[in-house]
This record gives C-alpha cells, sequence and structure tokens, in this order.
C-alpha cells in the first residue's frame, strides 16, 4: 500500500510572556501557542493524588469509563458512570483496577460539568471551590467575556476524540503529561466532519482508504508538561492524549460579542447563531436543488460552492 504522510509543524512555546505581550503579538495572528513558566499557583505541587481525594471528598461526581484507550463520541465507544471523586481520582490514577465497571484496565475520564448541565456552565470555582483556592488563572482577557473553566482529569493513555470549540480556550496542564495534535481551521474540509467532531479518531495511524483527504490536513503538535498553558483559539481542531495519569483546567472566554453566541450553550460548542442560521438556510437551499434533474442540480451547486468561496472564503490564511 502507498505510504502518504501529513506535514508536520511544531507548535511554538514560549516563556515569560506577559499579558501585554501575549495580546498585542500572539493573540491577533489566531494560532497556537505553549505558554511557559505561567504562575498558576500552588497547584502544581499540591496536587497529589492524595491531596486531590482529600480535599475535594466524596461528592458524587459523573464520568467517563471506556474500555479502549481511544474514546468516540460519535461512535459513543464508551458509559457514563457516576463516583464519589475521592474513589474516581485514585482509580483513575491505577493502570490496573481491582475494582471496575467494565474491565481491569478500563479509562477513566472527568470533564466538569454545572450544576444543571442543561442551564449552568462549569466554573471551578463552583464544582471544587477548595481546589480553586489553589490555582491562579491568567488573567489575559476581560472578565466579562469568562464563559467557564472546566476542571478535567484524565487515566493514562486516554485519547480523546478531534474536535473543535467555538470560543478561544487555555489548555492548563496542571500534573501530568500530554500529547495535542491541531488542525488548522481552513483544513476543515479534509477532516470528514460529523457537527464539531471529525470522523478520523486515529490520527497517528489514519485509515487513508477510507479518509483519503485526511492526508492534505496540516498536523500541528505539542506536548504539555506540568505548567504548561496552550493557547487554542477558536475553531482549531485538537485531539489530546495523556500520556500520563494528568488534571488540567480548560478556561474557555467569548471572542465574539456575547450576542453571537447560543445563549443555550453551556458547554461553549454550539456554533455561533448567525453561523447555525446560514446552515440551516443552505441545507433549505440544497432540498430545493433536488427538484431539479441531475445534471442541471450539479451544474447549480457548483455555481453556489463558488459564489460561497467568492463571497466568504479568507484570502490571507498562512
Amino acid at each position: 500500500m502507498e505510504q502518504r504522510a501529513q506535514s508536520v509543524e511544531l507548535v511554538a512555546s514560549l516563556a515569560g510572556v506577559t499579558r501585554e505581550r501575549f495580546l498585542r503579538d500572539i493573540y491577533p495572528r489566531r494560532k497556537p501557542v505553549v505558554l511557559k513558566g505561567m504562575e498558576l499557583g500552588t497547584c502544581t505541587t499540591k496536587w497529589t493524588v492524595d491531596y486531590l481525594s482529600q480535599a475535594e471528598g466524596s461528592k458524587e461526581v459523573k464520568i467517563h469509563v471506556s474500555t479502549v484507550p481511544q474514546m468516540d463520541f460519535l461512535s459513543k465507544n464508551f458509559v457514563y458512570r457516576t463516583l464519589p471523586f475521592d474513589i474516581f481520582v485514585q482509580r483513575a490514577a491505577e493502570v490496573k483496577h481491582t475494582e471496575y465497571f467494565l474491565s481491569e484496565d478500563e479509562k477513566y475520564y472527568l470533564r466538569s460539568l454545572g450544576e444543571d448541565p442543561r442551564k449552568d456552565i462549569a466554573d471551578i470555582r463552583k464544582q471544587f471551590p477548595i481546589l480553586a483556592e489553589d490555582i491562579q488563572i491568567p488573567e489575559y482577557f476581560e472578565k466579562e467575556q469568562f464563559f467557564s473553566s472546566v476542571f478535567r482529569i484524565s487515566s493514562a493513555g486516554l485519547q480523546l476524540w478531534t474536535h473543535y470549540d467555538v470560543m478561544d480556550n487555555f489548555l492548563i496542564q496542571i500534573t501530568g503529561k500530554k500529547r495535542v495534535v491541531l488542525y488548522s481551521p481552513k483544513d476543515a474540509p479534509y477532516l470528514y466532519l460529523s457537527g464539531t467532531k471529525s470522523e478520523v479518531l486515529d490520527v497517528d495511524n489514519p485509515d487513508f482508504e477510507k479518509y483519503p483527504l485526511f492526508v492534505k490536513a496540516k498536523r500541528y503538535e505539542c506536548y504539555l508538561e506540568a505548567g504548561d498553558v496552550l493557547f487554542i483559539p477558536a475553531l482549531w481542531f485538537h485531539n489530546v492524549i495523556s500520556e500520563e495519569f494528568g488534571v488540567g483546567l480548560n478556561v474557555f472566554w467569548k471572542h465574539l460579542p456575547s450576542e453571537c453566541y447560543d445563549k443555550s450553550d453551556t458547554y461553549g460548542n454550539k456554533d455561533p447563531t448567525a453561523a447555525s442560521r446560514a446552515m440551516q438556510i443552505l441545507d433549505r437551499a440544497l432540498k430545493t436543488l433536488e427538484e431539479l434533474p441531475e445534471e442541471y442540480r450539479d451544474f447549480y451547486a457548483r455555481r453556489m460552492v463558488l459564489r460561497i468561496q467568492e463571497k466568504a472564503y479568507r484570502t490571507d490564511y498562512k
């Protein structure tokens, strides 16, 4: 079989970046950057397994449990379960389990939720107030732009599906190590999207027979260690693997004016309201084309694509 490989670029790493430099030199470029040497508080040294377990005790948390390392949101190859937080942390830190739900080597993943996930955003200050006192979130955005702070804990080896978010965010690696693979928004045509997620689950050994265009997507890659902060601009696709048991915090903020976002969105992954309306209009237009014979349908569909490219595509992508 023909060997094919994607173009790969390492994400830039910068140390000692001040708020002013970030806003002036980094933020306008709209590309991922690893920020090193950030002041994050005592969390990077305090958050051991024992400390985490004792600090937040036996409050119940809803978690993902998977028998395979690569979690797939589209096929739902995992189950949701509930555990006391202290027991969850102990299990997530283990490689083999004496107590388990599905198998002795199952993987665990916590993505914190609001009190009522349908109405409330995740905020570490509300869901995990004791731990929140240990972390200093970089204030590189205005307070009114803040959307959510999502507390995450992953078993070693766990890999999350490739997806994009509609808001900017900092992925703060507090303990453990992660590898993050990213793809630019301009490469969306090659990622085989289903909603906000890519169907290509294994980004390291993709099935090019099934996903032949995926080879055209340029791969950006970085490795995060404890204390690193990855800036992920809105719409950048990312795939995350926990190389070790680890704890992280995602801080999302609104890059666009508040009225642009879906008011019912508590996760930060619903498309902006104008984008959703445009997609609905496009679906109606495509439905209308079905009234034409195939030859005409093909011709006018191509004209529509050309018009979209002419009117909406950026010409300054690098």
